[in-house]
Order: C-alpha cells, then structure tokens, then sequence
C-alpha cells in the first residue's frame, strides 16, 4: 500500500483499526501462500477425469483432484546393491535404543530430486517412525545388514538396513500409472479453503507395489 494510500486511511481510521487490518492482510497473504498439506497412502478407486477416488490405509474415502501440471512417479523395487556413497535417499526408519535408525524401507531418489525434504523428522509410516532424507557418506556390510551414514546439512545418521528391506526407488512417468487398483502416496495433497484436496505430484506403486515409506 502506498504513503499516499496509507495517509488517506489515517485521515478517517483510528491508527489501531489502520493496523489491525494491515496485519489481515499480511496474514491472508501469508496463509495463502501456505495452504496446509495432507500426506496420503491408500488405494486408487476410482479416475473420473483429474479426479482421483482413494480408499485410505485409514480406510476413509478421499477425493483428490490432480493440477494440470501434476507430477506423477512410479514407484519401482531396486536393490539395496543401487544405494552407494553419494546417493541422495530417504530412510523410512525405528530408532533403537544406542542411537541408530533401523530402516524400514528406503527410497532412493533420481538425481534430479537431490535435496528434496533433506533432514531427519517424525514420521508417520508407524507410531514413532521416522524419516531421514540425507546423502550416504558411508556404507559398509554389517552383521545385522547394511550399516549405512548419512549426511544431512544439520547432522548424521546412523543407519542399519536389514535385509529383508524393501527398497525403491522413483522413476518419472506419466498419468497411465494412475488407475483403479493401484497404490499411492501422495506427500502433500494441498487442502484449500473449501476443504477439497489438490496435488501436484503423485506417487504410484507400479506392478502391485504398495510405497513403503
């Protein structure tokens, strides 16, 4: 708003009605900017056009519409052999008692993705779970399985990944992996003021593959 605009309002509004609603507007811009996100597994009912029908692991039903720029991904298996030094993944992972994450499943992401979400947070793949998205600075075979180290910009993480882990990676596809029968997450499905669900990229297990992160 301008000085001009701004002097004209202090000409006619008490100075705390002037800044009450100069906060309103800082607010609604801020919020629009952050509209609140929703992460959601399940499994795809129904494709009525953009509109994606979804069966939740909650088992909820949920409607999602998909942007005209939506990103979708298969989800594909890969082994555990494909994760070395430099590799940019995420650690879907239990903590164990002496400090180090147990994987549960991890992902290893293109090169393209190289940063995305990079840090260690609560995850909610099970209660207590976390995720680490973070660079291997070390990988070695260990007696329990694959004894990794990865780097994040605000620390490390120990990291054993058992054998029967299950590992994938994301490949870039197109809207014919998303059909009825399939399994998805989606990361961050936006909610927008009216309470619908809108997604920019969708992840899809390919040949019956449920995501496991």
């Amino acid at each position: 708003m301008s000085k001009l605009n701004m002097s004209k309002l202090n000409n006619w509004m008490p100075r705390a009605v002037v800044a009450a609603f100069m906060t309103c507007i800082v607010t609604s811009s801020v919020s629009a900017q952050q509209a609140p996100t929703v992460r959601i597994r399940g499994t795809i009912e129904s494709v009525d056009g953009d509109t994606l029908g979804i069966k939740t692991r909650e088992g909820s039903d949920v409607k999602v519409k998909m942007t005209d720029n939506v990103a979708v991904f298969a989800v594909v298996k890969t082994q555990l052999s494909e994760i070395k030094e430099g590799s940019y993944i995420g650690v879907t992972a239990m903590p164990e008692p002496d400090g180090t994450q147990k994987a549960i499943a991890v992902h290893i992401f293109p090169e393209n993705q190289r940063g995305a979400a990079e840090g260690f947070r609560p995850w909610d793949a099970r209660a207590n779970s976390t995720m680490t998205n973070a660079t291997v600075a070390q990988t070695v075979k260990g007696t329990d399985g694959q004894n990794i180290t990865v780097k994040y910009k605000d620390g490390e993480k120990k990291v054993v990944v058992p054998p029967e882990t299950p590992i994938v990676t994301f490949i870039a596809s197109d809207k014919s992996e998303v059909k009825p029968g399939a399994k998805l997450i989606i990361f961050g499905a936006a909610k927008k003021e009216d309470g619908s669900l809108e997604a920019n990229r969708v992840n899809v297990g390919r040949d019956g593959i449920t995501p496991p992160m």
